[in-house]
């Protein structure tokens, strides 16, 4: 790309820098920055400020609403709607599902919250002959799946009962599953045993992103032959660790500094 006459290329790349960091302030702020907020956390002079504004604004990465707030712009927002969101998160995970793979031998799974339900978005199948079915694209309820109880520790909307049993051990009140998103969300990860199918064991543990919130939950899943309590309590700490790496190059930080405990 041709540098206009006058302009360094160093003093180019100075601008590029000041305006991605600016576009990722707005991004990852917890409510929408004003002008004087941006100004004050950037040290930028009103006019570079509104300059660097205007441009982002121009390329559809930013919106000031009346109110005076900078909010994510249109092409910011239809990225975060679209599949390729969905791509991203994938690839961003895909070493660590792998490394769950090879660590574990089980069918690892990568889902997000579509309304009320869970969608499998990426799988890793297990390398055994039973156990694999394919649940990418399938979505499920979250009082009976380990994914959902995930999101629904994260803040999601708590299910109306009565809860459709799926199996014996479904929980089908809202009485019960409410207790159970409690320890989930004290312990940092979730079970559901035999809860969706007869003998069939998953635990999962949040993604989240910058803002804490939870966008995606990863999980480990087998037959309960394999998934011994033992196994169990061993594959957590693995999952909790992985999915708090990915958490991490999300730019999520804990105010604790701890991941959760297995």
């Amino acid at each position: 790309m041709a540098i206009p006459v006058g302009t360094s290329r160093a003093g180019g790349t100075q601008a590029v820098d000041r305006a991605a960091t600016l576009l990722v302030s707005i991004l990852e702020s917890a409510q929408p920055p004003t002008f004087g907020d941006l100004q004050s956390s950037s040290g930028l002079a009103k006019s570079t400020l509104s300059r660097m504004l205007s441009s982002l604004e121009r390329h559809g990465l930013v919106l000031r609403s009346d109110d005076g707030a900078v909010r994510p712009g249109p092409v910011i927002t239809r990225f975060a709607h679209s599949d390729r969101s969905h791509e991203s998160l994938i690839e961003l995970t895909r070493p660590h599902l792998q490394h769950l793979s090879q660590a574990t031998g089980e069918t690892i799974n990568l889902a997000i919250l579509v309304g009320d339900e869970v969608e499998q978005i990426a799988q890793v199948d297990c390398r055994f002959l039973i156990g694999n079915v394919n649940w990418v694209g399938q979505r499920l309820p979250t009082h009976c799946t380990a994914l959902g109880k995930v999101f629904l520790a994260g803040g999601a909307p708590m299910p109306r009962g009565p809860l459709a049993r799926r199996t014996p051990r479904t929980l089908t009140t809202v009485s019960r599953l409410a207790d159970d998103i409690k320890v989930t969300a004290r312990r940092g990860w979730a079970i559901a045993d035999s809860e969706l199918e007869p003998g069939l064991v998953a635990i999962a543990a949040p993604v989240r992103a910058n803002s804490g919130s939870v966008v995606a939950a990863l999980s480990i899943t087998g037959p309960s032959s394999r998934l011994t309590p033992a196994r169990i309590r061993e594959f957590a700490r693995l999952l909790v660790a992985a999915a708090h790496e990915i958490s991490t190059a999300m730019g999520y930080q804990p105010k604790n500094g701890k991941a959760g405990a297995a």
